[in-house]
């Protein structure tokens, strides 16, 4: 298969084009009256039987006169023959736009599977253990499912994993039956030590064969290297499963896997999501400070703000705005903060930013008001530690106090 190089970038026609193309497509058939049809037409004739134009100039003449001769109280035969073509007129209006969206949904569609066959070939070539067959095979396996969670975690977070096998997280025979069922993919993300193969590696491996939740990537582990981990975390993931949302995670925040579920499925007709907590943080040019931004310059003169971005406790992304990470990921500039890096790929595309409260609420008592008031939490944390301050200690007490109960995610209907 011939893929696109690097940088290509594909969208389906805007609807706007679509009068153009209808009108190109009704020559055509013109043209081709009595002859053997060629294939693109075919397929377009298939949906939908063009009117001529000069017959529905005829009849939008004939409805105009209808109108003016509407006081008048005589009803005849004709009369009634009229408004049937004005209500036929407006029925075929509507069969066009539906037609124009199955189009525009279905090149869509190709597209998406275009790009994310590229996106498995290339991350194929790159090496990749997770990788072992061609990037057509493997796109043929990739189970359609909801959304993927990918928790972000590192080798020094075994307290804190098991802390959220222990509370929000399914885990066993359950997160089996979370996949089947409800379509929702949990994985832990993690990358690989400096030296590969060895101990820590090893006891992730081990890990991974008593909980079977890992999602391994073909990335060295490292805190300033979490720009790279999040693409290629989007990348891998894609690559594996066909989801309608991808979502990141800390592996110190508290989720209400019913409440995400339940937000997410408001926005799934959308075509290109970015839902998070949205901020618009300061731009750090001083050294030795947390979040410092090596290329503040970028940004303007000193004291200036962030273009606005998803917090990096939580975010999701949908499944175009996933694709369009792992094709251009070697393009894609990587700023040293994860969440601005995320937030600076989308610029320039035309991309729905949904700034959604309930992913980013306090720890209790926030939480258990919220809930109380009728706007319970999807996500929590503490702002103060960019996470659940003391995690491993408070998981439990938290997952009581915020958690929607237990259950809760088997009776959600998405």
């Amino acid at each position: 298969m011939e893929f696109p190089p690097d940088g290509f970038i594909s969208s389906a026609l805007p609807v706007s084009s679509w009068g153009f193309l209808l009108l190109t497509v009704k020559d055509e058939l013109s043209s081709h009256r009595g002859d053997e049809f060629p294939a693109n037409v075919k397929l377009l004739k298939r949906f939908w039987d063009f009117p001529d134009p000069a017959k529905i100039d005829e009849e939008a003449s004939s409805v105009k006169k209808d109108q003016l001769t509407a006081d008048h109280p005589t009803v005849n035969c004709e009369k009634q023959e009229t408004a049937v073509q004005a209500g036929d007129i407006l029925s075929r209006v509507s069969q066009t736009h539906d037609v124009i969206m199955t189009l525009d949904k279905t090149i869509s569609s190709l597209e998406m599977q275009l790009a994310s066959a590229r996106a498995a070939k290339v991350i194929n070539e790159d090496g990749s253990p997770m990788v072992t067959k061609s990037g057509t095979e493997h796109l043929k396996e990739r189970p359609k499912v909801f959304f993927v969670m990918g928790i972000m975690t590192a080798f020094s977070s075994r307290k804190r994993r098991d802390s959220i096998r222990e509370t929000w997280m399914p885990k066993g025979e359950e997160l089996k039956k979370l996949e089947t069922e409800k379509g929702i993919i949990i994985r832990f993300v993690i990358g690989h030590s400096a030296s590969p193969g060895g101990v820590l590696d090893r006891a992730i491996e081990a890990e991974d064969d008593q909980h079977k939740d890992f999602l391994r990537l073909n990335h060295v582990e490292g805190y300033h290297e979490l720009s790279s981990k999040t693409q290629i975390y989007f990348s891998t993931a894609v690559a594996k499963w066909d989801a309608d949302f991808y979502i990141k995670v800390d592996d110190d925040v508290h989720i209400n896997l019913g409440m995400v579920g339940s937000t997410l499925a408001r926005h799934r007709s959308k075509p290109r999501v970015y839902m998070g907590c949205m901020k618009s943080g300061p731009v750090l040019a001083q050294t030795g400070v947390k979040y410092h931004e090596p290329e503040y310059w970028k940004f303007g003169e000193e004291g200036n703000k962030y273009f606005r971005h998803a917090t990096g406790q939580i975010y999701a992304i949908s499944k175009d705005l996933a694709t369009y990470i792992s094709v251009n990921r070697h393009m894609l500039h990587r700023y040293a903060n994860e969440d601005v890096s995320l937030g600076s790929w989308f610029i320039g595309l035309d991309v729905e930013h949904i700034d959604d409260r309930s992913l980013c609420c306090g720890t209790a008592p926030d939480c258990e008001w919220k809930a109380q008031a009728g706007n319970p939490c999807a996500a929590s944390f503490d702002w103060s530690c960019s996470g659940i301050c003391k995690s491993v200690e408070r998981m439990e007490e938290v997952h009581q106090r915020c958690g929607e109960g237990e259950g809760a995610i088997w009776h959600t209907s998405f």
